[in-house]
């Protein structure tokens, strides 16, 4: 049993790398300051850093996933409602992952705990231990990431225009070779004929670049710079906030400690984020808001910075719907927003708790026969 208890506790790990690794770099991706292959790398380097800050950084959220308060002490110690508890989360955030839905883990677990709790003890479930500890700070941190990240971009944009950094635009021009009909004696002679042409796109399409130097730095590279510490700073931040949650499963494991637990969750993460994150790329960094290197700094920082004082004083924030709600208020700021992909994003948190019941409580039923 409690190998079987480590094996789900790294399932759910591999399927929360999957979901979430790239959430903390998509602004990178976005932007084409990097390819992915090069942002998934940062991704899982700093991600994997963040994990092992984690064990010494975040211990005051293993506690709080346990699944102590939320239902009696005699069911947190049962086997089978733990094993359900990591199976049903697990299922439901790799559907999730291999759909391109970037859904909380956070949410899933808290659903699993509910399913099972309601199998096994019925109304004994603490609904208010619920509301109190977990559903105000994952409802006001989506609202704060949608304020704060355009805040931080009007202030980081006022201030590149009072140093006189200015942008540019690439246009794209060359020689292409055109087709001419010519009319002949007795047929239609096509030759063809070297002549320039100029491309138009859409802005997505181009690329976007910041003029000059600045104290003799290249004020591009250094933008480039800033963004690459900001994304790492982001899946830094998963990396603290989401591994003690997945380790406090590991908890009921005596003979292992639980240093070691958090370690292996850790590497779990980093292998489904490097597997099976494709799809959540492609839906985080090119279906919400289109945006460029600036802009993915300003929403980078603001993830960053939530989620990181979230994990130090104990909160059970969704770096999902953090990293999220940055981008969406970035694309509001700039109107480039894509609502109707916002409200399918929202439609999948809104499920994700009674999935994760469901799946939970039935992988309980199953594994108590």
């Amino acid at each position: 049993m409690f190998v079987l208890l480590f094996l789900a506790a790294c399932f759910l790990a591999y399927s929360n790398g999957a979901n979430d690794n790239f959430k903390g770099v998509a602004s990178l991706f976005s932007s084409k300051t990097c390819n992915y292959r090069t942002a998934i790398g940062w991704a899982t380097v700093t991600t994997f850093g963040g994990s092992v800050c984690s064990i010494f950084l975040a211990r005051s959220l293993l506690k709080k996933f346990s699944g102590q308060g939320f239902v009696p002490d005699a069911v947190v110690g049962s086997e089978y409602f733990v094993l359900a508890v990591a199976v049903g989360t697990g299922l439901t955030v790799i559907l999730a992952a291999v759909t391109g839905f970037p859904v909380s883990t956070t949410h899933g677990l808290i659903g699993a705990i509910i399913g099972s709790g309601l199998i096994t003890v019925g109304a004994q479930v603490n609904f208010g231990f619920l509301r109190e500890s977990f559903f105000l700070p994952l409802l006001l941190s989506p609202i704060l990431a949608v304020v704060l990240s355009p805040l931080l971009y009007i202030f980081f944009r006022l201030v590149r225009l009072r140093l006189g950094i200015t942008k540019e635009w690439c246009v794209c021009a060359g020689r292409k070779q055109e087709v001419i009909p010519i009319p002949q004696p007795s047929v239609m002679a096509m030759p063809t004929a070297p002549m320039v042409s100029l491309s138009v796109d859409k802005a997505a399409a181009c690329a976007e670049r910041y003029v000059g130097t600045y104290l003799g730095i290249n004020c591009q590279k250094a933008m480039e710079a800033a963004h690459f510490l900001s994304a790492g700073a982001v899946s830094f931040a998963r990396g603290l906030n989401d591994t003690p949650k997945i380790a406090a499963l590991l908890l009921l494991v005596k003979a292992m400690d639980i240093r070691w637990g958090m370690a292996a969750v850790a590497a779990a993460i980093a292998i489904g984020g490097l597997v099976n994150a494709k799809k959540v790329a492609e839906t985080m960094s090119h279906k919400i808001t289109g945006m460029n290197a600036g802009q993915g700094f300003a929403a980078n920082l603001s993830t960053s910075i939530l989620v990181i004082l979230a994990s130090l004083i104990g909160l059970p924030v969704s770096t999902t719907h953090v990293s999220v709600g940055s981008l969406f208020g970035i694309g509001m700021a700039t109107r480039q927003a894509n609502i109707r992909v916002v409200n399918g994003i929202l439609l999948s948190w809104v499920l994700t708790i009674p999935c994760a019941a469901l799946m939970s409580g039935l992988v309980y039923c199953l594994v108590r026969r």
